[in-house]
């Protein structure tokens, strides 16, 4: 790797240590949490199926490759806008494998979702409960009742920044992107039941999105130390309030041409697939020139063509053309 660490990221599904090399935060993206929670295993173990293999065969282009770096370096968040089926998810993935940073940190944002939903979630009935149930005099852990949101896990302090997907945040209700706008600022957030305790219960360890793993908060405060990745994806059918976007690094990721195609194709199903079925390769470029077609799309089809029970060829001509129907017009 260059001596100046550039780039971090290089897009090509190889897990290495380089962000070893990433330089210290710009003077004003500085954070000093303290950082009191084991840090996290750092590969994508655990994650949704399918992941880990669609973020190795991941190829994003050299503008992406840029952005994505400039981001790590800046400590900023990282908008990605694009088509659907372009891979806007997928780079969440891809950074977090090839730079070992530990699980993403996954927020599906929709119309009702809102800050808190991505910081935490307290338990307050199942805690009434438990004291109910012990005739008032039990005082149960509060932090058992405590678990942090995919936001809130990405900013409890470690010696790496941890990769937190946004996805589709221009579903989301019209306040929620002004809503993030402190948070990504100041990197910190508290929870006010547990700043409120007691200064002999001011350590609590807490649940987070790392499938249960705790995390110990002081004084109801959670402040970050290494800025999160942050990847929101957005399929521009909404436009951000300005703010926002002078707080995001923004890249648009445009559809694989052909040549990327067949390399998607040839990493998922193999080289003999693609041999058999480049036919399919050029007749989806040919559609997605009069329609939206996801890269998935084709997947499917180049699957069903080559499975061991095979359709004839009539069969595989209907399923082939229902497969590749355009996503913007009648089913």
């Amino acid at each position: 790797m260059p001596e100046s660490g550039w780039p971090v990221y290089r897009g090509t599904g190889q897990p290495h240590s380089g962000i070893g090399a990433l330089p210290p935060p710009p003077p004003w993206r500085v954070f000093d949490g303290e950082v009191i929670t084991p840090p996290v295993d750092r590969t994508l173990a655990g994650a949704r199926p399918g992941v880990a293999e669609r973020a190795t065969v991941y190829r994003p282009g050299q503008d992406v490759v840029e952005m994505v770096n400039a981001a790590l370096y800046l400590r900023r968040p990282l908008l990605v806008t694009g088509k659907p089926g372009t891979g806007k998810s997928t780079l969440a993935f891809s950074v977090a494998h090839e730079l070992k940073l530990g699980p993403v940190l996954y927020w599906p944002v929709g119309s009702h979702s809102r800050l808190v939903d991505g910081l935490y979630r307290y338990d307050a009935i199942g805690r009434l409960q438990e004291v109910g149930l012990h005739g008032g005099d039990h005082d149960p852990d509060i932090g058992r009742f405590v678990r942090l949101g995919p936001l809130g896990t990405a900013l409890v302090p470690g010696e790496l920044p941890r990769v937190l997907l946004v996805d589709e945040l221009d579903k989301s209700d019209i306040d929620l992107p002004n809503d993030l706008l402190n948070v990504f600022e100041e990197g910190q957030f508290d929870i006010p039941e547990l700043s409120r305790l007691p200064d002999d219960r001011s350590e609590v360890r807490v649940m987070t999105e790392d499938f249960g793993r705790p995390a110990t908060i002081r004084r109801g405060r959670v402040r970050c130390r290494a800025f999160p990745l942050v990847v929101i994806t957005s399929n521009g059918e909404r436009e951000f309030p300005p703010a926002l976007l002078r707080r995001c690094l923004r890249v648009d990721i445009q559809p694989p041409d052909t040549d990327k195609l067949a390399a998607i194709v040839a990493g998922h199903l193999g080289d003999e697939a693609l041999a058999e079925t480049r036919d399919l390769v050029a007749r989806f470029v040919e559609r997605r020139d009069q329609g939206d077609l996801a890269t998935d799309q084709l997947l499917n089809a180049v699957y069903l063509a080559i499975a061991g029970a095979r359709p004839d060829l009539a069969t595989r001509e209907r399923l082939v053309d229902r497969l590749l129907q355009p996503l913007d017009g009648p089913g």
